[in-house]
């Protein structure tokens, strides 16, 4: 059997409504949001007493999604540091391509993502750079070129 397509990267953040905020601003579009807790999701993830909230995200073409995970119980825990650099073990970026790279970087700094490097051209195809979004995730912004 194949894989028939990735539905979605999960982010556990601590303040949901900035992290909902950031996304929106970016350009997605909150699909849907619920609590999530019982008995299945503590036996799918093998902790007792999870108590979360959801935000699904969604891109405008509907076909990238980005599920937002603020933890009520247990509490959060860090097996990282804080705001690892790039080049570290583990997932460490999602990249969106947007239309306006300035303009967009302009929009999430005033919602405290921060540019990581500067927004470079690649080659003749894109514009490039890093952002640290919610919860010290890597936000890759990309602008293609004409």
């Amino acid at each position: 059997m194949a894989i028939q397509r990735m539905d979605h990267v999960s982010v556990v953040v601590d303040d949901l409504e900035a992290a909902k905020a950031f996304f929106t601003e970016l350009g997605m579009e909150l699909e849907g949001e619920a609590p999530i807790e019982g008995d299945w999701v503590d036996r799918i993830n093998g902790i007792k007493g999870i108590r979360v909230q959801i935000a699904m995200m969604r891109t405008p073409d509907g076909q990238g999604k980005l599920e937002l995970t603020k933890f009520h119980a247990p509490a959060l825990v860090s097996d990282k540091p804080d705001n690892a650099p790039p080049n570290a073990l583990g997932l460490r970026s999602v990249m969106f391509e947007v239309d306006g790279i300035d303009d967009v970087v302009a929009r999430l700094s005033a919602l405290g993502g921060e540019l990581m490097g500067e927004v470079v051209d690649y080659g003749n195809y894109y514009r490039l750079c890093y952002m640290r979004g919610p919860a010290g995730i890597i936000v890759s912004l990309a602008e293609k070129l004409s």
